[in-house]
């Protein structure tokens, strides 16, 4: 039985931009993702929630 991809959450350009704010685009664009350490990545992560909590629901 094939196995179904999950769809992706995260668009390329969302994922370089959150990159270059961490200071690591240039290694993820040269090297892939993974070549950035997994505090990176976490962090990368991190923001991707926030910024998905700020427009699902903006502060007042």
């Amino acid at each position: 039985m094939a196995r179904k991809r999950r769809a992706r959450v995260m668009s390329e350009a969302l994922k370089y931009e959150l990159a270059d704010e961490l200071g690591v685009g240039n290694l993820a664009r040269k090297e892939g993702f993974g070549e950035v350490s997994s505090r990176n990545c976490g962090n990368l992560v991190r923001k991707a929630i926030e910024r998905a909590g700020k427009t699902v629901s903006p502060e007042k």
